[in-house]
């Protein structure tokens, strides 16, 4: 595979990382990065970008759910978790990385109507210092 064809299989497999679908992109960054040693910006950059667009599409997702009112009539109002959320806001999408709570973090911004710039920016930030660490590991 060049090197084009490994950096756009690089954008699939996080970009789907993000999304609640079922993967992981940790390989396909060791398989370029180890194939690509010179990539290493490029890389680190396709892998974020992919992977916080994976993450705006859960954003997008919890855009289209039912209103809050209408979920804690339902639920009979008691649900923590939002309270947390929306105590933090933006600001937790930094754990939007996170395995499983990650995508759940998402989709709750968008259902909540956080401001998708910040939502955006904070979603980037701690999905690049993963991606970061990742392959700081892999060259080491």
């Amino acid at each position: 595979m060049d090197e084009q064809s490994s950096l756009f299989a690089l954008f699939i497999s996080s970009f789907l990382a993000a999304t609640l679908l079922p993967g992981g992109s940790e390989a396909v960054l060791f398989g370029v990065l180890t194939g690509y040693p010179e990539l290493y910006w490029s890389a680190l950059s396709v892998a974020s970008l992919g992977n916080t667009l994976g993450g705006m599409s859960s954003y997008a997702i919890g855009l289209f759910l039912p209103d809050e009112k209408t979920v804690l009539k339902n639920s009979g109002g008691s649900m923590r978790a939002l309270q947390w959320v929306r105590t933090h806001g933006s600001l937790i999408l930094l754990l939007a990385w996170v395995p499983i709570i990650g995508d759940l973090l998402c989709v709750a911004a968008g259902w909540l109507r956080v401001n998708w710039i910040l939502a955006m920016l904070f979603m980037a930030a701690g999905k690049f210092a993963r991606y970061w660490a990742i392959a700081a590991a892999i060259t080491a």
